[in-house]
């Protein structure tokens, strides 16, 4: 398995990256992947993000978690640049997304929830046009096109057209068409959503086979809890726009447990990190769980891939 080539292309003058990471090879602060300090976004009256502060270390898988309508979503599509924001509040490894458009989406890789291949086109030219709108160079294009397609298992299947492929091939697909940049850090939205559990396993060995080859930084969103676990180092639960418990999953598996053996008549009973979930979400059933068009959306990316 190859791993996609090393990112190129045009550069722009830029201010200098702040650095505020963990010290690298060379003793140098090392800019964190993502950085987000006190981050709002509102549509209308409805404040999605509400002061969200978020740091995400360089080569760590980052799992952000919480019920639909918590915010995760447009916190994604603030950091990837779709939805604007006043500069200061977002960098991605050092660059300010609001006055750095350009040299942040050419760090980034993005797989977003709702399904992004053509079917009527090939594998081959699905991750062909990606690489055009990267602006991938015209003399690495084709091997940079094969090295995607390969890296997540495709390679045989790269002239079939994009109808002709299961749910989990094209997931696959997509996260070729997300890697075919080179990107430092991959942005996965409800990767698996719709997924039966061979395909769910599949789609992250890939996506953890690239990251081993290649140091790359994983930024993702997911409702199901025993991927969290097992994939990601840390992860951050978010509910009603703000982040409510951060570290390892085993950290707050640990902490839950502790708090329920010093309530009156507690247990000490294992606890999982759906616990957590459920202790920082509620039911997650309440008027903050998103809208029609949210339930929508996720139900058609599911039968889509399903």
């Amino acid at each position: 398995m190859k791993p996609p080539g090393t990112a190129g292309g045009a550069t722009e003058a830029t201010e200098a990256p702040a650095v505020t990471g963990a010290p690298g090879a060379a003793g140098v602060p090392v800019p964190d992947a993502v950085a987000c300090s006190a981050l709002e976004y509102a549509f209308g009256t409805t404040k999605a993000v509400d002061g969200l502060d978020l740091s995400v270390v360089p080569g760590e898988v980052f799992g952000l978690l919480g019920p639909n309508g918590a915010g995760k979503t447009t916190a994604i599509r603030c950091i990837t640049t779709l939805l604007s924001v006043p500069a200061g509040m977002v960098r991605v490894f050092g660059h300010d997304v609001a006055r750095e458009r350009m040299a942040v989406r050419r760090l980034l890789g993005y797989v977003p929830q709702q399904l992004s291949a053509d079917a009527g086109l090939t594998g081959r030219e699905n991750v062909a046009l990606f690489a055009r709108v990267f602006d991938v160079s015209r003399r690495e294009r084709a091997e940079r096109v094969a090295q995607a397609l390969d890296a997540v298992g495709l390679t045989d299947a790269a002239d079939r057209l994009g109808k002709t492929y299961s749910g989990g091939m094209v997931r696959r697909l997509e996260l070729a068409q997300a890697l075919v940049s080179a990107p430092r850090l991959l942005i996965l939205d409800e990767p698996t959503i719709g997924l039966d559990p061979i395909a769910r396993t599949s789609v992250w060995e890939h996506i953890n086979a690239v990251r081993s080859a290649t140091g790359m930084t994983v930024l993702v969103t997911t409702h199901y809890m025993d991927e969290a676990d097992q994939y990601c180092d840390r992860v951050a639960l978010m509910h009603r726009g703000r982040i409510h418990a951060l570290g390892t999953p085993q950290e707050l598996r640990d902490d839950l447990r502790e708090r329920r053996r010093r309530e009156p008549g507690g247990s000490d009973a294992a606890t999982t990190l759906e616990d957590v979930f459920r202790d920082v979400a509620g039911s997650g059933l309440d008027d903050q769980g998103g809208d029609f068009r949210d339930v929508r959306s996720t139900r058609r990316t599911a039968s889509r891939v399903g």
